[in-house]
C-alpha cells in the first residue's frame, strides 16, 4: 500500500474507519492505524472535517492581496498574521498578479466591508485587494453539489 492510496481514500471519505481502510487496500487495521498517526505526526494529515453545504447561509469572498515581501521572511509573516483572523477560512500564497488568496466568510455582506477595510487593507505591508463573492457552489474539495438532473419523459420540442 502506499501513502497516497490511504490519503486519496480519507480525501474520499474521512470517515473510513481503520477497518475498512485495510479491507479494501488488502492491509491488517493496526497497520492502517499505524500509517494514518504517522501521517498525521509529520503534518501530512492535518485535520478532518465534514464538507457542508452552506451557500445559504453567510457570505464567502476571495480576497486577492498585494503586498510587499519583508526582509528576511518573504510573504510569510504577513500571511502568517492575516491567516489568525477568524473570518479567514483559507490562506493561500499564489502566482500572478496577486500575491495572496484569502478566503473569508462573515454571516453578512457589510461585516466582509468591515473586515477588507478595517482589518486587511489597513496592514502594513498591504498595497491593495481585489474582493470577489461565492454566488454559488458547484463542487467543493472533489464532490459535487448538484447531480445533473434526469428526465423521467422525453422533452417535447415544437
Amino acid at each position: 500500500m502506499t501513502q497516497d492510496a490511504l490519503l486519496k481514500l480519507l480525501e474520499t471519505d474521512a470517515r473510513l474507519s481503520d477497518e475498512q481502510i485495510a479491507t479494501r487496500l488488502g492491509m491488517k487495521p493496526t497497520e492502517v492505524a499505524s500509517r494514518r498517526a504517522a501521517l498525521e505526526a509529520e503534518g501530512r494529515i492535518v485535520g478532518y472535517q465534514a464538507i457542508v453545504n452552506d451557500d445559504a447561509e453567510g457570505v464567502s469572498a476571495f480576497i486577492e492581496v498585494r503586498c510587499t515581501p519583508e526582509r528576511g521572511g518573504g510573504f510569510n509573516r504577513l500571511a502568517a498574521r492575516i491567516a489568525r483572523f477568524p473570518e479567514v477560512r483559507n490562506c493561500y500564497l499564489i502566482s500572478g498578479g496577486y500575491d495572496l488568496l484569502v478566503m473569508v466568510e462573515a454571516p453578512t455582506l457589510p461585516e466582509v466591508a468591515r473586515f477588507v477595510s478595517e482589518k486587511l487593507s489597513s496592514m502594513e505591508g498591504v498595497l491593495s485587494t481585489a474582493t470577489h463573492f461565492r454566488l454559488k457552489t458547484y463542487k467543493n474539495n472533489g464532490l459535487l453539489f448538484e447531480e445533473e438532473k434526469t428526465h423521467e419523459r422525453l422533452v417535447v420540442v415544437p
